[in-house]
């Protein structure tokens, strides 16, 4: 019999962080609890990361995985707009890029949503 699951944006799942070298963007994706980070491993792929800053053309994305610290390491190659030096937007340094990953909806089996950040899910979520 299949679990039931819930949907919800990534950051109730893992927080993140974001750095940068030159027009390279490096992404952590650390899960809140440990036995979220299979839910991590599964779904958060380096496609679905190439696809969600596809408005950017990354010429890569490749996935590092960090069992030990239930976390995933992106980095995404020519998303910067050049780097610091070079680039004419607001967010030189991608600071932001964690947040628009970490609004990205994965499903979380329900017996796990007692581990997700925030409020407690209800019947209607």
């Amino acid at each position: 019999m299949n679990e039931a699951h819930v949907t919800v944006p990534l950051y109730r799942a893992a927080h993140g962080r974001t750095g940068d070298k030159g027009n390279r963007s490096n992404i952590s994706v650390i899960a809140w609890h440990p036995d979220l980070y299979p839910v991590l491993l599964a779904q958060l792929t380096e496609a679905v990361v190439a696809r969600r800053f596809a408005q950017r053309r990354p010429a890569r994305v490749q996935r590092f995985e960090l069992p030990g610290l239930a976390a995933l390491n992106f980095v995404l190659d020519e998303v910067l707009d050049g780097g610091v030096n070079d680039a004419l937007n607001l967010d030189t340094h991608g600071k932001a890029l964690s947040f628009w990953l970490l609004d990205v909806p994965i499903e979380v089996p329900a017996s796990l949503a007692p581990l997700l950040a925030g409020p407690a899910l209800t019947d209607s979520d």
